[in-house]
């Protein structure tokens, strides 16, 4: 069973995927397979270097080569390790331009391996979520097996708890997207069916603020625009504007 922390922690790092734009739960869970699995392949590199060097023999299983790949970058800057302590921009190009790649290319032509990770890419351009993410991930104790099948069974449980609640939340900058499509004007009438957090209303509010300041220019245009939030008995539709 996952301990108090650990699931804050993961909480912790659902939530920074959605302010960082990324609020599919799938996508999230997508993501974070990715970066564990990454995780884990260093640590599995780790343990082979301890036990070849304990023991005084070769390493008998090495995931990461040495020297560079085909672009340059040296292999030992593609471990967890290593990357995990860059700035996050340069983070985000070893890991979006070489470990991905790297990932890609590990498993052979045809096998299970390779069918699944063909198309294995970074999900999104944010650096600093991505160090953050990183840093995360890095606090949570998962040497236990268990503890990982826990940290899954959970990630999979908030998504069909989201699917439930109808809490799938639309990224800000496509909230911002579509309310700059559709320009809205102080004389319209507003109505989001499925607020949540009421984002677009907040957006579209900004919007008129910025491209229609006339509409708080007076006591009297402030008492036209106030925003209006209230409940349609019948349908539950948050909206705001001046009434029909």
């Amino acid at each position: 069973m996952l301990t108090g922390t650990i699931r804050s922690q993961i909480d912790q790092i659902w939530n920074a995927f959605w302010s960082g734009g990324v609020s599919n739960p799938l996508s999230v869970i997508e993501q974070l397979t990715f970066l564990m699995f990454i995780k884990r392949l260093d640590d599995l590199q780790t343990v082979e270097e301890r036990k070849a060097e304990d023991l005084g023999i070769p390493m008998q299983r090495s995931i990461f080569p040495e020297g560079a790949n085909d672009k340059g970058e040296p292999f030992e800057n593609l471990r967890w390790s290593r990357f995990k302590h860059f700035e996050a921009r340069e983070m985000m190009r070893i890991v979006d331009e070489h470990v991905f790649p790297f990932l890609r290319a590990l498993g052979e032509e045809g096998s299970s391996y390779g069918t699944h990770m063909k198309d294995a890419r970074l999900g999104f351009s944010n650096p600093n979520l991505l160090a953050k993410v990183v840093q995360m991930l890095d606090e949570i104790p998962m040497e236990d097996r268990d503890t990982k099948g826990d940290v899954y069974e959970y990630m999979l449980g908030k998504i069909a708890s989201a699917g439930q609640n109808g809490q799938f939340r639309t990224p800000r900058h496509i909230i911002e997207l579509m309310v700059n499509l559709m320009a809205p004007t102080p004389t319209d009438v507003i109505c989001d069916p499925a607020a949540g957090t009421s984002g677009f209303l907040v957006a579209a509010a900004e919007y008129l603020r910025t491209h229609h300041p006339k509409c708080c220019a007076t006591p009297k245009a402030v008492t036209t625009f106030t925003t209006r939030c209230f409940t349609d008995l019948t349908s539950m539709r948050p909206c705001f504007g001046s009434a029909p």
